[in-house]
């Protein structure tokens, strides 16, 4: 009986092994992801309604995917070290380059995608 008890651990503990491995390397793609690729795929996950624009210049998760998380983290690092360059070089606060770069994102946001209005998505007509 000991056996069978020892032997059975042992075989869940592997196979809790194997899931956790199995979850890590599905999550490897979204993971690796680098700012070319989440570029190239902005404008899929802005069709799908994944992500949207938001007046605080910075796109903002619509509905909640990994890969669509990975793609706003990506570009609002790469959006937040550009209006921070930009501050800086035109000696004014981050929060005006901000609030100017979403106003002009919201303006040139394709119909059908999504914006963020008073908290609340939804899609510009």
């Amino acid at each position: 009986m000991k056996h069978i008890i020892s032997n059975t651990k042992k075989r869940f503990g592997k196979t809790r092994l194997l899931l956790v491995g199995l979850v890590f390397a599905a999550s490897l793609p979204v993971m690796a992801m680098n700012l070319q690729q989440a570029m190239a795929a902005l404008s899929q996950a802005k069709v799908q309604g994944l992500v949207g624009e938001q007046p605080n210049g910075y796109l903002g998760v619509v509905e909640s995917s990994a890969d669509a998380e990975a793609v706003v983290k990506l570009i609002n690092d790469a959006r937040r070290a550009e209006y921070v360059r930009m501050a800086k070089q035109n000696d004014i606060a981050v929060a005006d380059v901000e609030a100017i770069a979403g106003q002009k994102a919201i303006e040139r946001t394709a119909s059908g995608h999504f914006i963020l209005i008073d908290g609340k998505w939804l899609q510009k007509r």
